[in-house]
């Protein structure tokens, strides 16, 4: 084995890098003066004990813990089996999200399976609708699935900061700077998911949802002043 694979493969190693992305997390989401607009009706579902699904985009990953108030109910995010996502299911775990591994070679009906087991248990869902690989800002129907078959209702989420950093990955992930001010916007999906729904019919509301979380993340850019932000073609 590669000393460049020991390294990373180190147990020791990836603990350092989860603690070092958790601080940042900490600290730039911890002194960002947040701006929270529409969480209103989310938190009266869960004050009731009734899970939602909350989708986000992928490059609003970073301040997943600050989105979520965990004191109003458990959450379970949806992150790669890759060795990436594995680090990211990490980090959110010294948060205290439960998480499900997505792997390339696991059924989708094996997920499904895992993902209503958690909302039985009524735990909410998160998940980044374009990832873990993309495109960007291409929602999956999946989160569609799970609110056909449980009748949960979805939730778009999304931030943006005045002060940020956007790094050069495939999503073009968003980190707000230290003491800066920023803004989280929620807002409900009202569209509904036939139980007996056809391919047509997911594809048009897979469509509709992810138009209306391009609008959150729109919204969000234009309260802070940043440009839309566009995926890498």
């Amino acid at each position: 084995m590669s000393l460049r694979k020991k390294i990373a493969n180190s147990a020791w190693f990836n603990r350092s890098v989860e603690g070092l992305v958790a601080g940042w997390i900490r600290l730039s989401g911890g002194t960002t003066r947040w701006e929270r607009t529409g969480f209103g009706p989310l938190h009266e579902l869960l004050g009731s004990g009734e899970p939602v699904i909350m989708v986000l985009w992928h490059q609003n990953l970073a301040m997943a813990p600050y989105m979520f108030d965990l004191s109003r109910g458990p959450l379970c995010t949806l992150t790669s089996a890759a060795r990436a996502g594995r680090l990211v299911g990490q980090v959110l775990a010294r948060f205290g999200f439960d998480t499900v591994p997505m792997s390339l070679d696991k059924r989708h009906v094996t997920l499904s399976r895992a993902v209503l087991r958690k909302i039985h248990e009524g735990k909410s869902i998160g998940i980044a609708i374009d990832g873990p690989n993309g495109p960007a800002r291409k929602a999956s129907a999946i989160p569609l699935m799970w609110a056909r078959t449980s009748g949960c209702r979805i939730f778009c989420v999304s931030y943006s900061a005045h002060r940020a950093i956007r790094l050069p990955t495939w999503d073009r992930t968003i980190l707000p700077l230290p003491w800066t001010r920023g803004v989280m916007l929620c807002r409900e999906w009202e569209q509904a998911v036939p139980r007996k729904a056809g391919p047509e019919q997911i594809e048009a509301l897979r469509l509709d949802l992810e138009a209306a979380l391009n609008d959150v993340a729109d919204a969000c850019d234009r309260a802070t002043g940043q440009l839309p932000r566009q995926p890498d073609n």
